[in-house]
C-alpha cells in the first residue's frame, strides 16, 4: 500500500465528518474497525474517544501495552493539532523535523505517525478521536478511512 499523499490526507479530513456522533455511534463504528481489521487478520488495537472519555476500546490478538502507548501519543497529536497524526506526519516530514524541534513537544506524549484521525462534527468541529496502532503509519490511517468512508455513506 502506498502512503497517502497530503492532498488525499486533507480531502479525507474534510469529507469524513459526521452529523452526529453518540455513544452509539462510537460503538457502531468501532465494531466496523474490529470487523475491518478481523477480516485483514490485522493485529491492531482500536480506540475512539469523544472530548477524551474512551468510547471504545479493542485489542486484537497479537498486540501488546506498546500499541495502547502509541494510541494515546496520536489521540493526543489529534487534539492538539485537530488533524489526523499521518498530516501531521506528512507535515514534519516535509519540513524536515521532529514535532520535538517543530512544537517543543513531548515525543513520549504525542507521535507524528499515522493512525489518529479526528471526529469533527459538522458545524461544530473537532469533538473526538479514532485511533489505531499495530500497522504501518499508513495502513493504520488507511484503516480507519476506509472504514468512515463506508459507515458514513
Amino acid at each position: 500500500m502506498k502512503m497517502p499523499v497530503m492532498a488525499e490526507v486533507q480531502a479525507d479530513e474534510a469529507a469524513l465528518q459526521f452529523s452526529q456522533f453518540s455513544n452509539t455511534t462510537a460503538l457502531q463504528l468501532g465494531a466496523q474497525l474490529v470487523a475491518r481489521a478481523q477480516a485483514q487478520n490485522a493485529a491492531v488495537t482500536i480506540d475512539i474517544t469523544r472530548n477524551r472519555q474512551q468510547l471504545f476500546h479493542a485489542a486484537m490478538p497479537g498486540t501488546a501495552i506498546d500499541n495502547d502507548k502509541w494510541l494515546q501519543r496520536k489521540i493526543n497529536t489529534v487534539y492538539e493539532y485537530g488533524t489526523s497524526s499521518l498530516r501531521k506526519q506528512l507535515e514534519m516530514t516535509a519540513r524536515g523535523q521532529t514535532l520535538e524541534e517543530a512544537a517543543a513537544l513531548d515525543g513520549h506524549d504525542y507521535a507524528a505517525a499515522g493512525g489518529g484521525f479526528p471526529v469533527v462534527l459538522r458545524g461544530t468541529g473537532l469533538i473526538g478521536s479514532i485511533a489505531v496502532s499495530g500497522l504501518a503509519s499508513g495502513e493504520d490511517h488507511q484503516l480507519i478511512v476506509e472504514t468512515l468512508r463506508e459507515f458514513l455513506k
